[in-house]
């Protein structure tokens, strides 16, 4: 898996500080703008705690990832409040070998991952027997398993960045995405500190929001996140 922040909103914590004080100030944007750079993080710790969020949605992160199952970017795209770009399994064939996610269950155990790999292998010969046939790539791709690798560009605002971590950061999210999310709050935080310091598990902020699911490990939680850098 490879994960890149592409690009962001330049000066992601002023826009937001300027917006969350225009709520507040009859002052122009332009003087909003131009406030001391060092009161931004009380004013946005204070917007944060106020679960003033909406002035969030004006700061952007987009991200590449790579190597990811088609098994996760189909839970990715749940999220709704986000733009993606995809690699297309029609336009894009895979007739030499697809590149495959073996999950590590699978991996640690030889003789499942050697049955595994037999599959995919099989798999392959299938997929390029119907593109030598004259099958179109759209319709030979009815072949590809869900762990087929795929690529693609997302963007997604600071706030839905926000619920994006509190729900695929937490433990009982499955593996791989939580293992995308994690790299994508660590570059977040790195870009943006203020507005993502407290980003991550719904358990960072109070008591475990899943309730008799919970995974009990709240404590080994915070400091997993507080130590992310």
């Amino acid at each position: 898996m490879r994960v890149q922040l592409l690009t962001h909103t330049p000066d992601p914590e002023q826009v937001v500080a300027a917006a969350a004080r225009l709520c507040y100030s009859d002052a122009s944007i332009g003087q909003l703008l131009e406030r001391a750079p060092e009161q931004a993080p009380k004013l946005l710790r204070k917007i944060l705690d106020m679960g003033h969020l909406s002035v969030l949605e004006h700061a952007s992160f987009s991200f590449g990832i790579e190597g990811i199952s088609r098994a996760c970017s189909h839970q990715l795209v749940r999220h709704r409040i986000a733009s993606y770009s995809q690699q297309s399994q029609r336009y894009v064939s895979h007739d030499e070998r697809f590149e495959a996610v073996t999950p590590t269950s699978i991996a640690d155990r030889p003789e499942l991952a050697a049955r595994f790999a037999q599959h995919l292998d099989a798999t392959q010969e299938l997929y390029r027997g119907l593109l030598d046939a004259g099958v179109p790539a759209e319709d030979a791709r009815f072949v590809l398993p869900n762990a087929a690798a795929t690529k693609l560009v997302m963007t997604m605002n600071a706030r839905e960045l926000h619920h994006f971590f509190a729900l695929r950061c937490c433990r009982r999210a499955q593996w791989e995405i939580r293992a995308m999310a994690r790299e994508m709050l660590r570059l977040a935080r790195a870009a943006a500190p203020l507005l993502f310091v407290d980003a991550g598990p719904g358990c960072l902020r109070g008591a475990c929001p899943e309730g008799a699911m919970t995974c009990g490990e709240a404590a080994a939680v915070r400091k997993e996140y507080l130590e992310l850098a």
